[in-house]
Formats: structure tokens, sequence, C-alpha cells
């Protein structure tokens, strides 16, 4: 369970543009690790590097959706690949559909669009308003691999927590019973909220800076967390885990999201789904 914990977090920040095919393609299954995990999205320049990813998170990062928008079997969430791709001249903004195009061809990738109401948390903002920090801004700068617009995300994570780094001067860290937050948007504050939930988290704040912020959390509530996390990811838990989250309310982490001048409604809304309907658990060759 330890590795696993942590692995929806990294993918959470990455945005692709569009586009056809990739030149070149190798896709191969993740090796197996055992008390630490790497995670990576990297483009340098043609070179586009995927670390240890699900294959639902190559969906929702072709596809731009939110993992609960993706409705298919178990494995998609636990069965992970790494994928080096090189980008044709001229295709770096079309990276996205090159991705897409990826998951039809060499998984065989069919699937239909839907609506479903979820149940949900709406992240708004309390009647006294916002108490966070307002991050200073960054002057933007080459990157030293890559160059101006590289994309560098990556996550480590083990029993002592996780830290994931989303580039540009954004990054959170999850241990020592708290999420410590720098230079994130509310929009990536909801999508990391929704890895500890038992809920969908759909940003309604309007709020469009970033912000540094930090929750503290009771070890209880803590644990609780990390249980749903690997729930997220597609574990496969013990009983005895389960039963941790038997009368958890969680109340540390709403708490803690108070104090930021923040709070999560409790709501339904509709939301569109990708629902797969054919996919390969093993990729076809190049």
């Amino acid at each position: 369970m330890i590795r696993c914990v942590w692995l929806p977090l990294v993918v959470s920040a990455i945005t692709f543009a569009q586009s056809p095919e990739f030149e070149v393609a190798s896709i191969k299954p993740s090796a197996q690790v055992i008390d630490r995990v790497n995670v990576g999205v990297h483009v340098d320049g043609a070179q586009v590097r995927c670390t240890y990813l699900s294959l639902k998170d190559y969906i929702r990062m072709a596809y731009n959706v939110k993992d609960h928008q993706i409705v298919g079997p178990e494995w998609i969430a636990s069965d992970r690949f790494d994928i080096a791709a090189k980008v044709p001249e001229g295709g770096r903004e079309k990276i996205r559909e090159m991705l897409q195009t990826l998951l039809k061809d060499r998984f065989h990738m069919k699937f239909h669009h839907d609506s479903k109401e979820f149940p949900v948390y709406a992240l708004v903002v309390s009647k006294g308003g916002p108490r966070m920090k307002e991050s200073p801004p960054v002057a933007e700068q080459p990157s030293p691999e890559g160059g101006r617009g590289a994309v560098n995300v990556s996550a480590s994570g083990g029993r002592g927590g996780v830290v994931v780094n989303m580039g540009r001067g954004s990054f959170f860290n999850f241990a020592d019973n708290k999420l410590v937050g720098k230079k994130l948007t509310m929009t990536q504050f909801a999508d990391t909220l929704a890895r500890f939930t038992d809920r969908p988290v759909v940003d309604m704040t309007g709020l469009a800076p970033s912000y540094d912020f930090e929750l503290d959390f009771t070890p209880e509530d803590y644990r609780a967390m990390q249980i749903r996390s690997a729930i997220a990811a597609g574990v496969v838990l013990p009983p005895e885990a389960m039963r941790l989250l038997e009368g958890n309310s969680g109340d540390s982490l709403f708490s803690a999201i108070a104090a930021l001048g923040l709070k999560l409604d409790t709501r339904k809304a509709p939301l569109e789904v990708i629902v797969i309907d054919e996919m390969l658990k093993t990729p076809t060759e190049n």
C-alpha cells in the first residue's frame, strides 16, 4: 500500500496542448517498486518522457478530465507504463492529441461520452473572505533543461510522505500530519483535496491568484486521507485498512480548510464522463 498511496498526486498539474501522433513512441511496463516511488512527466524539446503512470493517468491527461470523470475497469488505475516519445517538428503544441492517438492505436481504446450526476464538494469562499497568503509573483525564466516552456513535473513518495513538484515554483508536501502548499491555484488545491475525500472536489471559489498555505490534521484523519488516496489510485486494500475509515469524520480536514477562509459545501452536480468500452491491458507493438 505504501508505494501506491502517493501516485495520484503527481499528475494534477500537467497540461498538454493538442496534436496528431508521435514520430516514435516506446511503451514499457513500469518497473516494480517496493518502498519508494518516483513519478514524472517531462517534456524537453522534442522528447516526452512519462514514468510510472497508470492508464487512467494517461487518459486524464489526453482528454483533459478529472479522475472521477473516467469510468472503466479497475485495472486502468493500477496497470502502469513508462512512455518515451519523440514529437515531430512543429508538433510541440499538439501533444495532447498525439497521446489520444497513441491510446487508440496501441491500446485499442474505445469509449463514449456520457453525463453522470455526482455528489461533490464545492470549494467556496467563507463569508469572511479568504485568509491565505497570496504567493509572490515569480519572474518566468528559461528552464535549464529543455528551454523555455519545458514541462518538468515530478513526485516522490514513501513511508515518510510525498513531495510533488509542479514546476515554476509550485509544489506541495504531504507528510507529518500536514499538507504544505506553495504557489498553488485553487483548481490545483481542489484537485489535491479530491484525492483525500470521499467525493470529487470542484473549485467554485472564483479566486485567480496562487496561494501559500499549511493545513494540519490529526493522526487519525491523516491516516484516513492516505487510505482514500490509495483507493483513488486503484489499490485493493485489506479489510483491516478499510475498517480504519469507519467512523472517520475528517473533522480536522474541514477545520483546516475553514482556517483558510474556505469551506467544502455538499452538493450534487452533473458532470461529463468518458466511459471506456474497450481497452487492451498490453499495448501492441509500434
